[in-house]
């Protein structure tokens, strides 16, 4: 037996695209009911003709490529949820113990009524250029206590992050003191963020017969603004039927700005709230990555389950072929998939938005459509756009491979036991999917086309055509932002 220390994992696929009966059915290492490799083990499957997660020692790999010259075997790499970075204490900066350090408590309540917001994350830079200072969480009476260099007399900037409920804050030039209070916000779902403003409110039937698969952290399917038609879990070892949000929240936030069905001012209403929403689980029990095993497998299931769109918030890893292959497959079979840009500041789009066959969708965001004094307002930059309001996000990936843009600063959106705002191309995403959804709902002859390329590529012609730029120009924006 081989020692398991020795083995990697490796995704099997065949020559092109995700299935092969040919070359898989009766070869001896697609067998039904062989779990056994020679010195590894087969972890997973999801079909006969397709690909096989393993774990195989390197002498085995050689021996495999050998054998079956015809097979790709790739490495497992793993993706995160497309956020737009928040200011943190650098992780070895955090983990110091300064000689001298004074306590500063941050009491934390609500600006309406004096109420403790507990859960909030709270992090506070005496030297921002250095990464120097303190974080930490609020507690039920909504204070956290943190240990700032003795010698400080100011803290650069202050930040607080709540979970749910309220408005961010971001203060600048405090004063050190024993105490800091501070108050936040509470969202005012009547507001209009920049989803409402270009977005007007639809029915609850807007974007009926279209069918939108999430491949995320899981949705809330007990959010009381959200209906989610079904899903899998394919996260290996997981139960497949617990599909629900991960505990990231990030998979919840994702599929109400499509589909939540709520009314202000108690709730929140997405861009299609019609649509059979369907959730795809990738992203492991409280887990921030996913493999591209798990997201090649949550697409098959997605196009199986006849989705005509996939959202996919992540991004992050190098190009791995595994990805590419199922994203081809699903475009073959009559599915466009839809990809955040990524968040590193007008770095090169990343991978699975940059592949040719996804569509990948930029950032921006509008003044006026969150308080003045949020952290959102670090993401203002240049360009704008015709009109001065609108503005590409600061964090946003850019280039030649961007094909649309979405609102995706400061958008408010379903968490587990409530709503909150989120930045990124994570939001700009599904907003964008929302507006196809929209588009595609009225367009009955391309959904009637048999499932097949030439389907999948009339509704992205479709989506293109309906697009109008903004201002940012092409590298920015692709065709600019789809309108109704």
């Amino acid at each position: 037996m081989a020692d398991r220390s020795l083995l990697q994992q490796f995704i099997i696929l065949p020559p092109r695209g995700v299935r092969d009966a040919a070359l898989f059915v009766g070869a001896w290492l697609g067998v039904p009911g062989l779990r056994r490799l020679p010195s590894g083990w087969l972890i997973d499957d999801f079909r006969d003709d397709g690909p096989k997660l393993v774990e195989l020692s390197l002498d085995d790999l050689h021996r495999l490529r050998r054998h079956q010259p015809a097979l790709r075997i790739v490495p497992v790499v793993y993706y995160r949820p497309a956020l737009a970075p928040r200011p943190a204490i650098p992780a070895h900066l955090a983990a110091m113990r300064l000689a001298a350090t004074r306590k500063v408590k941050v009491k934390v309540r609500s600006a309406t009524d004096g109420t403790a917001v507990a859960g909030a994350q709270v992090v506070a830079f005496t030297d921002l250029d250095r990464g120097i200072g303190a974080q930490g969480t609020t507690g039920k009476r909504g204070d956290v206590t943190l240990s700032l260099p003795s010698s400080a007399r100011r803290i650069e900037r202050l930040y607080v992050f709540p979970v749910r409920g309220y408005w961010g804050a971001m203060r600048a030039g405090l004063v050190v003191a024993d105490e800091l209070p501070l108050t936040l916000t509470p969202i005012d779902m009547a507001a209009r963020d920049a989803v409402r403003h270009f977005y007007r409110d639809g029915d609850v039937t807007t974007g009926k017969g279209v069918t939108v698969g999430v491949v995320d952290t899981g949705i809330d399917g007990r959010h009381p603004d959200l209906a989610v038609a079904g899903g899998r879990n394919t996260v290996v070892g997981e139960k497949p039927a617990e599909y629900g949000d991960n505990g990231e929240m990030h998979g919840t936030h994702v599929g109400g700005i499509i589909a939540a069905r709520g009314t202000p001012p108690t709730g929140v209403r997405g861009i299609a709230p019609g649509v059979a929403l369907r959730s795809y689980r990738v992203f492991g029990k409280g887990s921030g990555q996913a493999s591209n095993y798990a997201i090649i497998k949550a697409i098959d299931a997605a196009v199986d389950d006849g989705c005509d769109l996939i959202n996919m918030s992540l991004g992050g890893g190098g190009p791995d072929e595994a990805t590419r292959a199922a994203i081809e497959d699903a475009r073959m079979r009559g599915t466009l998939v839809i990809v955040a840009a990524g968040n590193d500041s007008r770095s090169p789009v990343s991978f699975p938005a940059s592949d040719a066959l996804a569509l990948a969708v930029s950032a921006m965001g509008r003044t006026g459509t969150f308080p003045a004094d949020a952290p959102e307002s670090e993401y203002i930059a240049p360009p704008r756009g015709k009109d001065r309001k609108n503005f590409l996000a600061a964090f946003t990936n850019v280039g030649p491979e961007i094909d649309l843009v979405g609102p995706g600063v400061a958008i408010v959106s379903t968490v587990p036991g409530g709503h909150v705002a989120m930045s990124g191309t994570s939001m700009a995403c599904p907003a964008v999917t929302g507006a196809a959804a929209r588009t595609l709902a009225v367009c009955h002859d391309i959904l009637g086309m048999p499932r097949g390329r030439e389907r999948s590529d009339a509704m992205a012609r479709t989506l293109l055509g309906a697009a109008s730029p903004l201002g940012f120009g092409a590298v920015n924006e692709g065709q600019g932002m789809p309108r109704e």
